[in-house]
């Protein structure tokens, strides 16, 4: 729970904290990030039309965040267009890190193989290996630029091992050395199956804005030996992504800064964590009450150190007026007053009320009396 890790370049930033109660209960907190218009999914299967700068500017924020994530032995191990973030501005952010782990240093660890959305699982994933390094989120970075090239996915299948087949296909039979860390029933599969010559040259059909650059960048990340696969910082420095880096850094990045008309690069344009996340950080933790409360250590320190004013609700909205006037302002009033103590008296329900959203004064507690719970919440 370290407040720095909430802003990683290229990621989901976050914004501010509101939390629901009385600190004792911690039902519900509220993280707020900054507002993403839409994701890089609902981009490619829109009729908006993709410029090789677009293609150029994304890949290079996507690389960017996760340059940061594994430099901190974060696997995010689910990286889809669905979960790139993007604004009206292109600037892309990394979201979702429900399956993020630690990198596990271990090889003889078992790390779990249901994670990455299928059709950009690596394949080692697919052949069920039972240890796996960042490159598992490289491969995903590599069909999520063929598919940014095409519009379409670059291997979709119906289950794993046509999806392995799909892979196959492209990048050919691997040798038995490529195949020395995953599971024997995949090792027969593909050792005795027919041997498939290499095809990315089928990679320049993707479409007219595909080039040289692009198809070798492509064929680094979507290699089948993970040993092999380019890691982000050797990509970064790819001359596909020369463009795209100078683009961002120019007019959209927030790291520069403009002086006397000219533009003041950072000294370090793609950052690295200050030091690796220790994985042991809740290994303390033996009780959901730690939990609670450290979750409240933390935010009471986050809003000393930004000292930023609590979020609200703002009451002159219109879509606030709207909600007052319907019932769904007592049902809501209601439902957060079922979690707190049936003793609570009015004066101090009146006062969380306030304290949890100072705009909902405006709600008349008239609207609450009415619905015929009160005598349900204290005597």
């Amino acid at each position: 729970m370290y407040s720095k890790w909430w802003r990683k370049p290229s990621s989901a930033t976050l914004s501010s904290m509101m939390k629901e109660s009385f600190h004792l209960y911690h039902l519900t907190l509220y993280v707020i990030t900054e507002l993403m218009q839409s994701d890089l999914h609902k981009i490619i299967v829109s009729p908006q039309p993709l410029t090789a700068d677009h293609i150029k500017v994304f890949l290079y924020q996507i690389l960017r965040g996760l340059k940061f994530l594994h430099s901190a032995r974060i696997l995010h191990r689910d990286i889809k267009p669905g979960n790139l973030l993007v604004n009206s501005n292109c600037v892309l952010k990394i979201c979702d890190f429900g399956l993020a782990r630690v990198e596990e240093k271990d090889p003889q660890a078992h790390m779990t193989q249901e994670v990455v959305t299928q059709y950009y699982r690596a394949p080692e994933l697919l052949m069920a290996a039972t240890h796996y390094t960042s490159a598992v989120d490289i491969w995903s970075v590599g069909c999520i630029l063929a598919e940014l090239l095409s519009r379409k996915i670059l291997f979709q299948a119906q289950t794993p091992v046509l999806q392995l087949d799909l892979i196959t296909d492209l990048l050919g039979s691997p040798s038995p050395d490529e195949l020395r860390h995953v599971c024997e029933g995949a090792r027969l599969h593909i050792l005795n199956g027919k041997s498939k010559p290499v095809a990315t040259g089928t990679l320049y059909n993707l479409s007219p804005q595909v080039t040289p650059e692009a198809v070798h960048l492509l064929c680094q990340m979507l290699t089948i030996n993970p040993d092999k696969r380019v890691t982000c910082a050797q990509a970064l420095t790819h001359p596909y992504l020369s463009e795209g880096r100078l683009r961002y850094h120019s007019c959209m990045c927030t790291c520069c800064s403009g002086v006397g008309g000219q533009r003041k690069f950072a000294i370090e344009l793609e950052p690295v964590a200050p030091r690796p996340l220790d994985p042991n950080f809740d290994s303390g933790f033996t009780h959901v009450r730690q939990v609670r409360e450290t979750l409240h250590r933390f935010i009471i320190d986050y809003c000393e150190k930004t000292q930023r004013t609590p979020l609200c609700i703002n009451p002159s909205s219109a879509a606030f007026k709207l909600f007052a006037r319907s019932s769904s302002s007592a049902t809501y009033l209601l439902n957060c007053f079922q979690r707190l103590e049936p003793a609570t008296s009015p004066e101090t329900l009146r006062l969380i009320t306030t304290w949890t959203c100072p705009a909902l004064r405006a709600v008349q507690f008239s609207e609450l009396l009415s619905c015929g719970d009160w005598d349900r919440w204290y005597t």
